[in-house]
C-alpha cells in the first residue's frame, strides 16, 4: 500500500466507532435479528427462525441486509470453501497481494483484513497494491448521472484488448488517477500496429534466409549495442515490476521497442538483409530474432495477446509465451563499448539531420560527409560502422580523419559527443536558390520589424495597450533584429561562395 493511503487505513482501524452496517436491498446477507411484535423482545441468531423465549410467539426477521462490504469481505476464504477446512482453503488462503482502488480502503480492505482475522485468525494478504481511479477525459468520476462511462467491451471491438490494456496502464503510478480518452487508446493501438509490422519484416527476413549461419564471433557493433541494451532492459523493467511500477515498466519497453530496436536498429541492419553476399547477415537475423523474442515476452503481462501470436509465430520450440522463462539478465550480453560507440553514432546522425532540417536540404539529397575526431577510438567507430551511419545520414560518400585538412572552411558542422561531421555547404544547397530565399527572409523581417516600430512610435498605443501586449512588442522586436543579424551573416557566406 502506498505511504500516503496507510494512515487512512489506520485512522479507520484504530478509531472505531458504531456506523451503520443495514441496507435496503433486494440481495445480500439478511441481518440475523428476529423481533416479537407482542412483546418487544430482539432476539440475534443463525437459525432461519425464531420463537420469542418471553412469550413463545413467532418472531419477525429484520427485513434489511448488511451493507455489500460485509459479504465482500468474507471473499478470501468463503470462495476457497470456508467454513470448512478444504484443500484450496490450506493451499491458497492467505494469498499475497490484493489490487484495489483507494477510494474503497476503509470500505473494503479494512474489513476483509478485521474479518479475515476474526473467522481464520489470519490476514488474507501481506500486500495491498492500490490504484487510482479511471476518470473521463475531463477528470471527473465515471457515473451514471454525468452519463460518461464506457462500455470496455466497445472499445475493445474498435481498438482491440491490449490496446486497452496498454492505454490503463501506461504512464500510471500507484494511486494515482487516469483521464481516459480515446486518441490515447489510439496511440495504443498505434503501437500495437508498430510491434506487429516490425515482427513482419524481421519474419519474412528469416523465411528469405532460413538457413543463414550465424557465428557469434561476426557480430557487429550494432548487434553487440542492441543485446546489451535489452539485457539492461529485462533488468530494469523486472525491478519495476517487483515495486509494482507497472506503468514505468511499461514505458520503458515502449520505448524500447519503439525507439531503439524499430527506429534505430531494424534501420542499421537493413543493407546487411539486403546484401545477398554479406557475411554477417546471419549474425543480424539471429539478433533481430532474438531480441525480438526476449522483448515480447517482457511485454507480455501488459499486451498477452499480440505477444502470443507473434512468439508463436517466430518459434516452434516452446507451444505458449505464457510457459516461457521470464528474461534474465546476462553478463554475457554486456557490451559496454559498444552501446558507448553506438550512442556517439545516433548523436552524430541527429545533430546531422537536425543541420539538414534547418538548412531545409531535400530528405533524399545525399552529401558527402567528414568525420572529424582527435580521439583514435571515435574514429574507430565510425570506420566500423560506415555502412549503417552512411544510410542514416543518407550521406554519399563516408570519410573519417583526424583533422580538418582538405576540408573547406565554409563547410556546415554537425556536432557530436568528440567527434564533428562536416558537410560541403554546395552540395546541401543550390546556392543560387539559397540566396533567392535568405533575401527573402531578410525582407520579411525588415518588414517585421518596421511594423513594430511603427507601432512603438505611435503614442496611443505605447499609452493605451496593456503593459503586456507593449512589452511583447518590444521583445518581438528584439528577436527580429538578432535574427535579422543572423540571416545577414548566411546571405554573406552564400555571396562568397556564389562568386
Amino acid at each position: 500500500m502506498p505511504d500516503r493511503f496507510s494512515k487512512n487505513y489506520f485512522h479507520w482501524m484504530e478509531n472505531i466507532r458504531d456506523w451503520c452496517i443495514s441496507r435496503q436491498l433486494w440481495w445480500g446477507h439478511r441481518i440475523p435479528a428476529f423481533y416479537c411484535d407482542d412483546c418487544d423482545k430482539t432476539v440475534v441468531t443463525k437459525a432461519d427462525s425464531a420463537v420469542c423465549p418471553d412469550c413463545g410467539k413467532a418472531m419477525r426477521q429484520d427485513p434489511d441486509t448488511l451493507d455489500t462490504w460485509f459479504s465482500s469481505a468474507l471473499w478470501p476464504f468463503s470462495t476457497l470453501g470456508w467454513p470448512d477446512q478444504t484443500e484450496d482453503l490450506d493451499y491458497f488462503y492467505p494469498t499475497n497481494t490484493l489490487v484495489t482502488g483507494y477510494d474503497i480502503i476503509t470500505f473494503w480492505v479494512s474489513r476483509m483484513i478485521f474479518s479475515g482475522i476474526a473467522y481464520t485468525g489470519k490476514t488474507p494478504f501481506d500486500t495491498v497494491l492500490i490504484h487510482g481511479l479511471v476518470r473521463d477525459a475531463q477528470g471527473r468520476k465515471m457515473s451514471k448521472s454525468l452519463g460518461n462511462g464506457i462500455d470496455p467491451l466497445e472499445i475493445i471491438e474498435q481498438y482491440g484488448a491490449d490496446a486497452l490494456r496498454m492505454t490503463l496502464l501506461m504512464g500510471v503510478s500507484p494511486g494515482n488517477d487516469m483521464n481516459f480518452s480515446d486518441d490515447k487508446v489510439t496511440a495504443s493501438r498505434n503501437f500495437c500496429n508498430k510491434i506487429w509490422n516490425a515482427s513482419r519484416f524481421i519474419l519474412m527476413n528469416l523465411e528469405k534466409a532460413p538457413d543463414a549461419p550465424y557465428d557469434p564471433a561476426e557480430l557487429k557493433i550494432e548487434d553487440k549495442w542492441i543485446l546489451s541494451r535489452v539485457n539492461g532492459l529485462c533488468r530494469t523493467v523486472t525491478d519495476f515490476m517487483d515495486r509494482y511500477e507497472l506503468g514505468l515498466a511499461l514505458q520503458n519497453i515502449t520505448d524500447f521497442f519503439w525507439d531503439e530496436f524499430c527506429d534505430w536498429y531494424i534501420e542499421m541492419v537493413k543493407q546487411r538483409l539486403w546484401n545477398g553476399t554479406d557475411g554477417t547477415k546471419g549474425a543480424a537475423l539471429h539478433t533481430l530474432r532474438t531480441v525480438l523474442l526476449t522483448a515480447l515476452k517482457l511485454l507480455h503481462p501488459f499486451m498477452p495477446f499480440i505477444t502470443e501470436e507473434l512468439y508463436c509465430s517466430l518459434q516452434d520450440e516452446e507451444e505458449t509465451i505464457m510457459l516461457s522463462d521470464w528474461p534474465v539478465y546476462r553478463a554475457d550480453w554486456v557490451y559496454t563499448e559498444d552501446e558507448a560507440a553506438v550512442e556517439i553514432i545516433k548523436q552524430a546522425v541527429k545533430a546531422i539531420r537536425q543541420v539538414r532540417l534547418s538548412m531545409n536540404v531535400p530528405p533524399s539529397k545525399k552529401i558527402d560527409m567528414f568525420v572529424v575526431s582527435a580521439d583514435a577510438g571515435v574514429r574507430s567507430y565510425f570506420e566500423s560502422s560506415c555502412e549503417f551511419f552512411a544510410m542514416l545520414g543518407n550521406a554519399a560518400h563516408v570519410t573519417v580523419q583526424a583533422d580538418k585538412t582538405g576540408i573547406d572552411d565554409d563547410a556546415v558542422p554537425a556536432v557530436a559527443d568528440r567527434v564533428t561531421i562536416f558537410m560541403p555547404v554546395d552540395e546541401m544547397v543550390d546556392i543560387a536558390k539559397e540566396i533567392a530565399r535568405l533575401e527573402g527572409e531578410q525582407e520579411r523581417i525588415r518588414n517585421e520589424i518596421a511594423r513594430s516600430d511603427k507601432m512603438l512610435e505611435n503614442p496611443g498605443f505605447v499609452a493605451k495597450a496593456p503593459a503586456q501586449k507593449v512589452e511583447q512588442e518590444r521583445e518581438k522586436r528584439q528577436k527580429n533584429v538578432l535574427l535579422l543579424a543572423g540571416v545577414g551573416e548566411q546571405l554573406e557566406r552564400m555571396r562568397k561562395r556564389f562568386r
